[in-house]
């Protein structure tokens, strides 16, 4: 039998932990709980591990291992998984017999969500999972589009008031479906943890960071666990729209686009993609967005508020807004977007 790769999550500020056994998900498992040895005897494929992940940790950039164990029965490969900056975000690992050949290793990319600046950051290897052409990968991009390729499960609301929510330390593990830029769909296990960090050390500034791991685990149509379920809510969401209207979950706190419930609305800059505008809320707005977000305490509320389009000018859309529970204490907003009828309507409208 084939010996399969493991992957093992090192983001988190905790002890590495077991995400992926081959095509299997794994859910935060200790290193020590999967290499069970006997007492009486040492553990060498712990201590084989264990220090792989320290020579890579030491050196994430440049150290890659392969090499004969010290008793010289095993080949010992390992291979970091580094994000955008150059961040240890995981490793590859591979213990078999001398005369033993790897498998392929799946797919997997490192990313990190800042959540205190709305921003998502991707790495080659995520692209390359995604099957994003080089031309058009970017660094950096708004935080909603880092769900433009994504099919969220059944966990959805949970993950939308973790977002919200943006408590250090806060898990999260799913099984999702990729849609990539060829339009294969993939099943794709996400594993990620928050971390509160300081991006100047010298300063005071605090920062959330989501940090994590997508790791392809199949075809979409062969991993029961991936295709979303018809729910019942959405099919009612669905079949309300009217043309020309688009539905979006909005965190209300920031006044931040979390992800597009529909289709996104075209001419509207949101996703910061290579060529685009950088997404905006026009700052004489603000004033408004915030009061309109204070009042879905005791109403639905509606208005007209100027975002950035694709062509840089402002772009004036009306906004209806409803408060929604992404679970039992955390809320967003479900907003309808449509054009808005003549630029002197702008900031005129509130109703119930």
């Amino acid at each position: 039998m084939t010996t399969d790769w493991l992957l093992i999550s090192t983001f988190g500020g905790q002890e590495p932990s077991l995400i992926g056994v081959g095509s299997s998900p794994k859910p935060f498992v200790p290193l020590g709980r999967h290499f069970k040895g006997r007492r009486s005897q040492p553990n060498r494929a712990l201590d084989d591990v264990q220090n792989a992940l320290l020579e890579i940790m030491a050196d994430p950039e440049h150290r890659r291992i392969d090499r004969e164990s010290e008793d010289g029965r095993k080949r010992i490969l390992a291979e970091p998984l580094l994000n955008s900056e150059s961040r240890l975000h995981g490793v590859y690992f591979w213990r078999g017999d001398t005369d033993e050949a790897p498998p392929p290793r799946d797919p997997a990319g490192a990313w990190h969500f800042n959540l205190t600046a709305g921003k998502a950051s991707g790495s080659d290897d995520l692209f390359d999972l995604y099957g994003v052409a080089p031309e058009d990968r970017r660094s950096e991009a708004a935080l909603a589009g880092a769900f433009t390729r994504l099919v969220t499960n059944r966990d959805e609301g949970e993950a939308l008031a973790k977002i919200v929510q943006s408590e250090p330390g806060t898990e999260h593990q799913a099984v999702w479906k990729v849609r990539r830029d060829d339009d294969e769909e993939r099943a794709a296990h996400f594993s990620c943890r928050m971390l509160e960090e300081k991006p100047d050390p010298a300063g005071d500034r605090r920062e959330v960071i989501l940090r994590g791991i997508t790791h392809d685990i199949g075809p979409a149509g062969e991993v029961p666990a991936a295709p979303p379920p018809v729910i019942l809510e959405h099919r009612v969401l669905d079949a309300v729209l009217t043309p020309g209207e688009y539905l979006a979950y909005v965190d209300l706190k920031r006044l931040a686009l979390i992800k597009w419930r529909s289709e996104p609305m075209p001419g509207v800059a949101w996703e910061n993609a290579v060529g685009e505008p950088a997404p905006a809320m026009h700052p004489s707005d603000v004033p408004l967005a915030r009061k309109m977000a204070k009042d879905l305490a005791y109403r639905k509320v509606e208005g007209i508020l100027r975002f950035r389009g694709l062509d840089g000018d402002w772009k004036p859309l009306h906004l209806s807004v409803a408060l929604m529970a992404f679970d039992e204490s955390t809320h967003g907003g479900l907003v309808t977007v449509t054009e808005a009828p003549t630029p002197q309507n702008r900031n005129t409208s509130f109703g119930q």
